[in-house]
């Protein structure tokens, strides 16, 4: 019981945080979640479409319009016409709202590492198998799974 009483302590803290994130840049999950992926694909020089952000975020394409033209009205993101198909367009993260994440959420990863990296090389290897077992014994089983 202290493992799962542990789990969620560090489960509440990371929702108060992400919480207080969303705050802070006056954001909803939705929002946010475009936005990591964006900034993620851009250091992989990878190009987002309208309907990229509609699949990572499980959306239809009418809410992600209204979610870039949000996002696009607050300064956070930017249209660009796609450099291989010009019927659609791409989706960039602006330079200040990348600084705001990297600010933020680059200071708490900061500090997830330190704690990793205090541990030993075993106990490091304990938890990843823990939490490679918990997120499989998460997966949606029967009909969660078709839903």
């Amino acid at each position: 019981m202290s493992v799962m009483e542990a789990l969620r302590r560090w489960r509440e803290a990371d929702r108060a945080l992400s919480e207080a994130s969303r705050r802070y840049m006056r954001l909803n999950e939705s929002d946010m979640r475009a936005i990591r992926m964006l900034m993620q694909a851009q250091r992989q020089g990878q190009i987002i479409t309208p309907r990229d952000i509609a699949h990572e975020v499980g959306i239809s394409s009418a809410s992600t319009t209204k979610l870039i033209d949000r996002l696009v009205a607050a300064g956070h993101l930017i249209r660009a016409p796609h450099p291989k198909d010009q019927r659609t367009i791409c989706i960039n993260v602006t330079p200040q709202t990348a600084k705001a994440a990297r600010e933020t959420i680059g200071r708490q990863h900061a500090r997830r590492f330190d704690v990793a990296a205090s541990m030993s090389s075993d106990d490091r290897e304990v938890v990843v198998r823990f939490l490679t077992a918990l997120a499989k014994a998460d997966e949606p089983q029967g009909d969660l799974a078709e839903q």
